[in-house]
């Protein structure tokens, strides 16, 4: 099996907002993107599962052809700084993601 951590040239997490998390996943060549997208791995079921989210908390997955790579944006459980937010800058949120299986 090949993770999207093996696939992927750049995946990264960050903050988009205190009140969001943005997962930026970007690939070196045309047919590894195809490939990845086609799979059909990236959808909400499987976002949801991998971040514990319920269906309302995930924003957004969004392919962009252009610059071979996708973007998922999901609504924090705590906002950044509050007093239980353990990853502050929301680095630290791409693991999951990093290790999904595609085949």
């Amino acid at each position: 099996m090949t993770s999207l951590g093996e696939y992927a040239k750049i995946l990264r997490s960050k903050n988009s907002g205190p009140f969001e998390i943005t997962l930026d996943v970007l690939f070196s060549d045309k047919v590894t993107y195809d490939y990845v997208k086609k799979s059909g791995k990236i959808n909400k079921e499987t976002i949801c599962g991998l971040y514990l989210l319920k269906k309302e908390q995930l924003k957004s997955i969004v392919f962009y052809d252009q610059a071979l790579g996708f973007k998922v944006t999901f609504y924090r459980n705590t906002s950044s700084g509050a007093v239980f937010d353990r990853d502050v800058y929301g680095a630290q949120q791409h693991a999951p993601l990093m290790n999904l299986e595609i085949d």
